[in-house]
């Protein structure tokens, strides 16, 4: 639900499921409203019809034989037509009720006994049912005039709703047909609509991807209004940093140049002891290494990207050449797509410091593992050497200290390594090898936040 995709995306789908189901029950109400509007103004058409034929003499209701309207002549036609007295007494209801006519088409149907008996002026619309189908009733009183005597009857008119039913059910499954259809179009204009609006934060988004793998510098593409002041701080952001870094490099050379100068000059002096020119020495390495540490800015190349299967055979290579004599065999496992964020300097010091430390302590054998785990950078580097004891592994991560009775060194280069993963917020664990018994170090960094 983070995803302002899957959020709109969402919500189309709510609007759709709901909305169009209510317009189709709305249509349909309206739909059947209007039929049965219809119907009634049928009956309504029918009652005048029947009335304007109708007559009466001595009390006596008299009726054509046959009616105009056809179906009032045929047995069960649907159409059908009963002319009773209407009560005096209403509280006996329909007791006092007698039929007076019927049309040719009820003949072979029964009724039910009681019948609606509207007043007179006054019409009933209901419903009932006859031969096992649902029938429209229709009731409506009047009164006709003898001599001043009033006589007064009740007109039911009586319709099979089949065809309405029919009609109904009909516009249903269309209606339900096109409203599904209409749906899935919807849905779907929506998905291309919602790509649409949704391309520039993609293109961000692969720009971003871009910048922090190295490949690009700013943000070039062309964004809606909404989004340039994003862009626009983001690409005042970027170059301010480099410009801050070169800066930094460009003082950084200058010390080391004002440095290097008096260590050469002192270095020169043929009188110095033998133990003072090594201190020299020792202190024209720890200048580099830490020139070459401050250099790399450590947090602030979150954007650079170095791709680490280059830099691990180039380390590789050269390592197997000056390690010739011990004929170190190196297994290499490197995850294509792996990516340092950071200086490649940084990481040819980090790789170079521990391949060294692994090639010094192996037998024959050393390995190297880089792999991806989302975007977490995992390196294991291994040896089948003798190991590290737990209670030097703190030993030999600290200045001059030492695990090992090599010939060269002077003790900083796991300390380099550990200060510079620090600097990048990585980690550097020092355990011991499953596969091949040595010693194993396992380095991790996340992205930057």
């Amino acid at each position: 639900m983070n995803s302002l995709k899957v959020r709109l995306l969402l919500s189309t789908l709510v609007m759709t499921v709901v909305m169009l189901p209510i317009i189709g029950l709305t249509l349909t109400n309206a739909f059947e409203r209007q039929l049965n509007l219809a119907m009634k103004n049928e009956l309504k058409a029918y009652s005048y019809s029947i009335f304007t034929v109708a007559e009466v003499e001595n009390k006596q209701l008299l009726m054509p034989e046959f009616l105009l309207e056809n179906q009032f002549n045929v047995s069960k036609s649907g159409l059908y037509a009963l002319i009773k007295t209407l009560p005096k007494d209403k509280q006996l209801k329909d007791s006092n009720s007698k039929p007076l006519w019927q049309s040719l088409s009820l003949l072979t149907l029964s009724l039910p006994s009681l019948l609606p008996s509207p007043e007179v002026g006054q019409t009933i619309y209901s419903k009932i049912n006859l031969a096992g189908n649902s029938h429209l009733l229709y009731s409506f009183s009047a009164s006709f005039s003898e001599n001043g005597q009033p006589f007064d009857i009740t007109l039911h008119l009586i319709k099979d709703q089949q065809e309405f039913l029919t009609a109904l059910n009909d516009f249903k499954q269309k209606l339900w047909a096109w409203l599904l259809v209409l749906m899935v179009v919807f849905v779907f204009v929506q998905i291309v609509w919602l790509l649409w609006t949704l391309k520039p934060l993609n293109v961000l988004s692969l720009e971003l991807e871009q910048i922090e793998k190295g490949q690009k510098k700013a943000l070039d593409a062309i964004y809606p209004v909404e989004l340039q002041q994003v862009t626009q701080q983001l690409n005042t952001l970027l170059a301010t940093e480099e410009n801050q870094r070169q800066r930094y490099r460009n003082a950084l050379s200058d010390l080391a140049h004002s440095l290097k100068n008096p260590l050469a000059v002192i270095q020169s002096n043929t009188d110095m002891p033998a133990n003072a020119s090594e201190q020299l020495q020792l202190i024209n390495q720890i200048i580099e290494h830490q020139l070459k540490r401050a250099q790399s800015a450590g947090q602030s190349s979150w954007h650079l990207g170095v791709q680490v299967n280059p830099v691990v055979n180039k380390l590789i290579l050269t390592l197997a050449k000056i390690y010739h004599d011990k004929k170190i065999t190196f297994a290499v496992d490197v995850d294509p797509d792996a990516i340092f964020k950071g200086d490649e300097a940084d990481l040819m010091e980090i790789l170079g410091n521990v391949l060294d430390n692994a090639c010094k302590a192996a037998k024959n054998k050393v390995s190297v593992k880089v792999l991806i785990s989302g975007k977490r950078l995992t390196i294991e580097i291994a040896d089948d050497g003798d190991g590290i004891k737990e209670s030097q592994k703190d030993i030999i991560l600290s200045r001059g200290g030492r695990a090992d009775t090599y010939l060269a060194g002077h003790g900083i280069g796991l300390a380099i390594v550990n200060d510079l993963v620090s600097s990048y917020q990585g980690q550097l664990i020092i355990t011991n090898s499953a596969t091949l018994s040595g010693a194993a170090f396992i380095i991790s960094f996340d992205p930057f936040s």
